[in-house]
């Protein structure tokens, strides 16, 4: 679980829209930061290649707060995560987010069915936003892209 949720990471750090893709199930679905949703394999492909080929995007660092078992072979992955963008070395506060994972085995191999990512604004509490951050870039700091 911990190394799929790193090769997610890594595949949208190194603009690898269909490697991030085939982390799915076929018909997995993810819901993006800003709330876009995309429906199976090909299309998270399709919306990540436009994304890649017409941006910039900023790196994630993620820290797993939880992974339990929801029923056999069904799973959760509870994260918080942070970008840093191109050339930079700060976490953008703005841009912090909670993650959320629900993971399928399916033949000895974990597949991803739902992935969403939502702002972690914090909305009237600063103290929070700003301990997420400094968690955050101190991981950035370490050189790691998932604790």
């Amino acid at each position: 679980m911990r190394s799929l949720y790193k090769k997610l990471l890594e595949s949208w750090n190194n603009n690898l829209s269909s490697d991030f893709a085939n982390l799915f199930l076929e018909d997995g679905n993810a819901v993006g930061f800003d709330g876009s949703q995309m429906m199976g394999r090909q299309q998270i492909n399709n919306a990540l290649n436009q994304i890649f080929a017409n941006h910039k995007v900023a790196s994630y660092v993620g820290i797993i707060r939880e992974i339990r078992s929801l029923a056999p072979n069904i799973f959760i992955l509870r994260a918080v995560a942070g970008m840093v963008p191109p050339g930079k070395k700060e976490i953008i506060p703005e841009r912090n987010a909670i993650q959320t994972l629900i993971v399928t085995k399916e033949l000895e191999e974990y597949c991803i069915a739902l992935y969403q990512n939502t702002p972690a604004t914090f909305d009237g509490r600063p103290e929070l936003r700003k301990q997420l951050t400094e968690e955050l870039q101190e991981l950035f700091n370490s050189g790691n892209t998932i604790k």
